[in-house]
């Protein structure tokens, strides 16, 4: 009984969740969309799980009316990675290739998303954006008469080139997008399933994180690339290292990260301060420096390393 009533709020929450996608809050609603359909799929069997699903999305439909038809589809199209999720922590797969899996199957839906939309609805990406970077100027534009040098930086030319320069990035885009969801239900998920006495496998400690020593020589590789696009970034490469330089930044904040609960957990610090020194890391970029020291150099082995 217990189980069962746990459920039906849980159907509830991703009831309001759902609806949230229509209100003013949905980017906060669609981050966590995805966890009461892990959560679901975990603890129910498939019978159980559609018995749970149906019912919500037809509520949502009634409850939206005309402006929530496309409830129902996003309802589908967020449950299939909570189902490969679910499905893994069942199986009790790796922490990480659970995360993994998720962010890649949200990116793939994406993109099918994408190609739909521009199929069925003649939707187009590229206008879209030059619409909002638009909207986003104006206020800007109409301070022109105050300040006329702002009419010198705000040319057609250069709202064209930011246009352009953000349909670039939209795959880098897609990609942290997919990932954070997929971040963002395994760190809900896995403390509420176990809550609820479920064995869910856990991500290594922060203090062995640690990227593939081949990440070295992706950043090299990078880095010329990046230098050789410098004189064109409109082409083919500069986009693919506009996309790729950002990605693997993240990578090394993440090593940086690592490091330094590394380091904490040799001096025997306290648990804290690793998590105060770990935001200012996000909060400065370059010290990611540090990841990739620690990452081109064995420096872990190093500080280890017995003193004769």
């Amino acid at each position: 009984m217990k189980l069962r009533w746990t459920s039906i709020a849980w159907s509830m929450a991703y009831l309001l969740l759902l609806l949230s996608l229509i209100t003013s809050v949905r980017i906060i609603g669609m981050l966590f969309l995805i966890v009461p359909v892990v959560v679901l799929y975990s603890t129910l069997t498939l019978r159980q799980f559609i018995m749970h699903m149906v019912p919500v999305w037809l509520v949502a439909l009634i409850i939206a009316g005309q402006a929530g038809l496309f409830l129902p589809i996003l309802g589908v199209f967020f449950m299939i990675p909570g189902i490969v999720m679910g499905r893994m922590y069942k199986k009790f797969t790796p922490a990480l290739r659970i995360i993994i899996a998720g962010g890649v199957t949200t990116l793939i839906e994406l993109l099918v998303l994408l190609v739909a939309a521009r199929a069925i609805l003649d939707f187009s990406l590229g206008a879209y954006i030059r619409d909002v970077i638009e909207i986003s100027v104006a206020p800007m534009q109409a301070m022109a008469d105050v300040n006329p040098e702002l009419n010198d930086i705000l040319t057609p030319e250069y709202i064209i080139g930011l246009s352009n320069y953000t349909l670039m990035l939209i795959p880098c885009a897609l990609i942290i997008a997919s990932f954070t969801m997929a971040v963002i239900t395994h760190a809900v998920s896995r403390p509420l399933l176990e809550s609820m006495g479920y064995s869910v496998p856990r991500l290594k400690p922060a203090r062995d994180w640690r990227l593939p020593s081949s990440m070295i020589w992706y950043y090299l590789i990078a880095v010329f690339l990046e230098f050789i696009a410098s004189a064109n970034m409109t082409g083919v490469l500069a986009a693919v290292v506009l996309n790729f330089m950002p990605l693997i930044h993240i990578a090394f904040t993440i090593q940086t990260i690592g490091f330094v609960f590394f380091w904490a957990n040799y001096r025997k610090w306290n648990s804290f301060l690793p998590f105060l020194l770990s935001i200012v890391v996000v909060l400065i970029p370059p010290l990611r420096i540090i990841g990739i020291l620690d990452l081109a150099f064995p420096l872990r082995e190093y500080i280890t390393r017995p003193k004769r």
